[in-house]
């Protein structure tokens, strides 16, 4: 299956990016490459038996299901594929938010993530005065609880996390 959406994946990006001029693509390599990030964020919902869950590339729905869960805190990430700092980011925030992680807010609280391309849900976007890139708002049982803006080191975010 991934294979697949991996080939779709490519051809999309492929097309994309050869017909805009900001971002063309130099080599198969670099379409590969973008090809499979955009593959594993298609994949979207990912979760596990514990209660951690990961909604990559989400759409309005996952978005509101993901906040509402009562008792939990869900990053949200909102970035864009262009966005260089959005590419640092978010491996770091995939990495504190996987099921195998034992990364806790400083209630000990789990936390999820649900990551918001601002290209494809620009209301959201605007709904949570998203300005710059990456930025990353902290819901706590349904409510905005805090926020930061730009790529922080892994060691920031942790902090971060620490003071919900």
């Amino acid at each position: 299956m991934n294979a697949i959406l991996l080939r779709q994946a490519f051809r999309q990006t492929s097309r994309k990016a050869n017909a805009l001029t900001f971002q063309p693509v130099h080599s198969h390599r670099n379409a590969l490459a973008s090809a499979w990030q955009t593959a594993n964020r298609s994949a979207g919902f990912r979760s596990s038996s514990v209660s951690k869950q990961q909604f990559l590339n989400a759409s309005q729905e996952d978005f509101k299901k993901a906040i509402s869960k009562e008792d939990s805190v869900v990053l949200v990430d909102f970035y864009a594929d262009w966005c260089g700092p959005c590419k640092m980011l978010s491996p770091i925030l995939e990495k504190l938010t996987d099921e195998s992680a034992d990364c806790r807010t400083g209630s000990g609280r789990e936390v999820d993530l649900v990551t918001i391309d601002t290209d494809a849900h620009g209301e959201l976007a605007a709904k949570y005065q998203v300005t710059a890139l990456p930025t990353v708002i902290a819901f706590k049982d349904g409510e905005p609880a805090d926020k930061f803006r730009g790529a922080l080191p892994e060691s920031e975010v942790r902090k971060f996390l620490e003071r919900l």
